[in-house]
């Protein structure tokens, strides 16, 4: 199968697919521009891509569609910044500046679902509570990466972020979903005694710069693999029932 995987600069969300041997697009700016294949796996392509949504919606799904034809599964990642209820005091003046900022992140959400449904492939993005809730939808689903930290071995240790991130994901950190097409919200296990709350190793991560943004963007490791084992299984059945 080939999966896209959108606005994901560390690839951990696809890893799972990668181990599992289907082929997999991550689809960020931070990428070398234009679609380059990985020279250590076959299998993973990396595509340095800014859109912009707001401007043409449906211009932009098809110029994706004409270099990506055929896509079996999609995961999107949208930047929060403008979106995140956290960052709400900051929203007046954002407001002032630009009446349509918010307008063009949650337009750059939505093409998650307007190419899953092009595709006709289970599709779903990610975000934390935000305003997409009441300027699109409520979202379908929220769990913490803690919740899915039993997906992680005991002797787990985050190998991007070690000194960042939890081992097995064992922080709290409220997370929604939006999806649709058939995408399977996988099953939770939960690891015990984690304090409720917003997580310590976010103390750490303050600021504005462009790593601090991506280790806290970081996908949850136990989700990803959870979402991987249910949704693989769910697409290789409906793949085996129509041939």
């Amino acid at each position: 199968m080939k999966c896209l995987f959108f606005y994901d600069y560390t690839g951990i969300m696809a890893q799972p697919w990668l181990d599992a041997g289907h082929e997999c697009i991550l689809v960020d700016g931070q990428h070398m521009t234009g679609l380059q294949r990985d020279s250590q796996n076959p299998r993973l392509s990396r595509w340095g891509l800014w859109v912009d949504a707001f401007s043409d919606m449906s211009g932009t799904v098809k110029s994706i569609i004409d270099i990506l034809p055929n896509v079996d599964f999609i995961f999107g990642f949208p930047e929060c910044t403008d979106l995140a209820v956290s960052g709400a005091t900051h929203f007046k003046s954002k407001r002032e500046k630009d009446p349509d900022f918010q307008n063009k992140a949650i337009a750059n959400a939505l093409l998650i679902e307007e190419l899953g449904k092009a595709y006709a492939c289970p599709w779903a993005f990610e975000n934390p509570v935000s305003v997409i809730s009441t300027k699109y939808r409520k979202f379908d689903h929220t769990f913490h990466p803690y919740e899915y930290g039993k997906y992680l071995p005991l002797d787990d240790i985050h190998p991007s972020y070690p000194d960042y991130i939890a081992a097995r994901d064992a922080y709290p950190k409220k997370t929604c979903i939006w999806a649709g097409n058939g995408f399977i919200m996988p099953d939770k296990k939960p690891l015990d005694n984690i304090r409720a709350g917003y997580s310590d190793q976010h103390l750490k991560l303050g600021g504005k710069s462009l790593k601090t943004k991506n280790i806290r963007s970081a996908t949850p490791r136990g989700f990803a693999k959870a979402v991987a084992v249910m949704n693989i299984e769910e697409l290789q059945n409906k793949n085996a029932i129509i041939n």
